[in-house]
């Protein structure tokens, strides 16, 4: 049988305050049609933010 592990609250902190970084791909359309890529990492809690950013 398999031992639950247990965390201290020290380690359970050190967690929740990790970074948590997510790569977002946008696609722009030029005027003569072709598709460019924009590839960017931030972090988890700023996605929408970004994006409202890029659609202006």
């Amino acid at each position: 049988m398999a031992k639950k592990q247990v965390f201290g609250e020290q380690v359970l902190a050190a967690k929740a305050t990790q970074r948590r970084m997510v790569k977002v791909i946008l696609s722009k359309k030029s005027a003569k049609g072709k598709v460019a890529f924009q590839e960017s990492t931030i972090e988890q809690d700023q996605v929408k933010d970004f994006i409202a950013r890029q659609k202006s």
